[in-house]
C-alpha cells in the first residue's frame, strides 16, 4: 500500500516519508487514531516505504517485488499482531495471530485495510460478547520472531493493532522489548486509544497522531461513488473525518440504525429531562438488547448530537449539520447543554463506550448511564 492509496493525510504522510529519507526512524512509534481514520493503512505504507529500495517523489514505487509482499501482507520481513479468539476454546488453549493469518488477509483484501475491531470479530465469528486478546504467548512469539535477522530488507518491522487489547503479562514482554530493542527493528502500535497503554510503554514510543480525515478528501470519494456534490459535501461532513462511517452513509445502511439511535437518544434525553427513572430503566433494558455494533452507533449518534446540540447553545447554529427532526429536535435541546454540563456528559458516553468494549454487562452500564445523563441534564433545568 502506497502513500498514494491513504485518503488525506497529505501532510502528515509528507513528514513520514521526510524522516525514513533522513534516516531518522524511531525503533517504537504509535499511530494513534480511530479505524475509521485509515491509521492501519496508513502505517503499513509507512513500512513499504522503509522496505522499497525504489522510492520516489515521497512515495514507495508499489512495484518491485518488496512493495508487492507488503500490499499481500506477506513480507518475510513484516510480521503483523491483532487480538484473536475463538468459540469453544478449551481452557489454557493459547491462540494466536498467526493461527487466522487467511481470515486476515482476506478482511484486509475486502476492506482496503480500513475496518473496526467488531469486523475483525465478526470475522472470527466471535458473536455477540466475545473480543479478542492479545496474550502472552502472542508477545513470546513476536520476540521468537524478532530475534531472527531480516530476510530481505534492512529492517525487521511489527505491527501491533489494538495493542489495548494486551493483557498484563503480555504488555510487560512488550514493555522489555522495547526497552532493549534489536537494531534495525520497528515497533509501530496502532492503536484507538492509547491511553490504556501502560504509561511506561507510551513513554517509549514515538507518537504519531493520527486525526480526522479532511472534508474535501472524504467528498472526493463520495463524489467517485457517484454522488452529486451536495450530497457528496454533507456526507463527508456528517462522517466525521472516518472513511467507515462515509461507507456506511454512501451505501444507505445507516438510515435505519440513524433513525434508530435517533429514538434511544430523544427518548433517554426526554425521560431525564422529566425525572422518569422508572421508564429509564426500561430505556436502560432496550440498548442492552441491541448488538454491540447497534450500541456502538448510538454511542457515536449521541456525541454528534450533543456536539450540535451545544453548538447551538453557543450560537454557532449557521455551521450545524443538522436537518429534519434531528434539527428541529436540537432546537428545543440545546438550552439544556451548556459549559456546566457538556464535557461531563461525553465523559459518560466515553466511559459506557469503554465498558461495554470490555464486555460489562450492557444492563448495569446502561442504567448507570441513563442515571447520569438524567442528572446532567436536570442541572441546566
Amino acid at each position: 500500500m502506497k502513500f498514494a492509496d491513504i485518503i488525506g493525510h497529505n501532510d502528515l504522510k509528507r513528514c513520514l516519508a521526510a524522516q525514513i529519507d533522513a534516516g531518522r526512524v524511531s525503533h517504537a512509534q504509535l499511530f494513534s487514531g480511530l479505524a475509521g481514520y485509515g491509521t492501519l493503512p496508513l502505517a503499513l505504507a509507512y513500512v513499504q516505504y522503509l522496505f522499497c529500495p525504489n522510492r520516489h517523489d515521497g512515495d514507495s514505487c508499489g512495484e518491485c517485488p518488496s512493495c508487492r509482499q507488503v500490499d499481500a501482507l506477506a513480507h518475510p520481513d513484516l510480521h503483523m499482531v491483532y487480538p484473536v479468539n475463538k468459540q469453544g476454546k478449551k481452557a489454557g488453549e493459547a491462540v494466536t495471530s498467526d493461527m487466522f493469518i487467511d481470515r486476515w488477509r482476506e478482511l484486509w483484501s475486502e476492506k482496503r485495510g480500513i475496518f473496526s475491531a467488531d469486523d475483525w470479530y465478526a470475522k472470527l465469528d466471535l458473536g455477540k460478547t466475545m473480543k479478542g486478546l492479545i496474550t502472552a504467548k502472542e508477545s513470546e512469539e513476536i520476540i521468537k520472531k524478532l530475534s531472527f535477522k531480516s530476510y530481505s530488507s534492512e529492517y525487521k518491522a511489527m505491527i501491533i493493532w489494538l495493542p489495548e487489547a494486551m493483557n498484563q503479562e503480555a504488555a510487560n514482554k512488550i514493555l522489555k522489548i522495547l526497552e532493549e530493542p534489536w537494531e534495525k527493528t520497528l515497533f509501530i502500535l496502532v492503536s484507538e486509544r492509547p491511553e490504556q497503554l501502560l504509561a511506561t510503554i507510551t513513554s517509549r514510543t514515538q507518537e504519531v497522531a493520527v486525526a480526522r480525515i479532511d472534508v474535501e478528501s472524504l467528498k472526493r470519494v463520495a463524489c467517485n461513488e457517484g454522488k452529486a456534490a451536495d450530497e457528496a459535501l454533507t456526507m463527508a461532513r456528517l462522517a466525521g473525518g472516518s472513511i467507515l462511517e462515509l461507507r456506511e452513509l454512501i451505501n444507505g445502511a445507516t438510515d435505519d440504525v440513524r433513525a434508530q439511535s435517533f429514538e434511544l437518544f430523544t427518548r433517554l434525553m426526554r425521560l431525564s429531562y422529566n425525572d422518569k427513572h422508572l421508564e429509564l430503566f426500561e430505556w436502560a433494558d432496550d440498548i442492552a438488547a441491541l448488538t454491540r455494533e447497534g450500541q456502538r452507533q448510538f454511542f457515536l449518534h449521541a456525541l454528534r448530537l450533543l456536539r450540535e446540540s451545544y453548538m447551538m447553545h453557543a450560537g454557532l447554529a449557521s455551521i450545524s449539520y443538522l436537518w429534519g427532526e434531528e434539527l428541529k429536535f436540537c432546537r428545543n435541546f440545546a438550552p439544556f447543554i451548556g459549559n456546566q454540563n457538556i464535557e461531563i456528559l461525553v465523559e459518560e458516553i466515553e466511559r459506557a463506550m469503554l465498558q461495554i468494549q470490555q464486555n460489562g454487562s450492557p444492563r448495569i452500564v446502561f442504567t448507570h448511564f441513563a442515571l447520569a445523563v438524567s442528572k446532567q441534564i436536570n442541572r441546566l433545568k
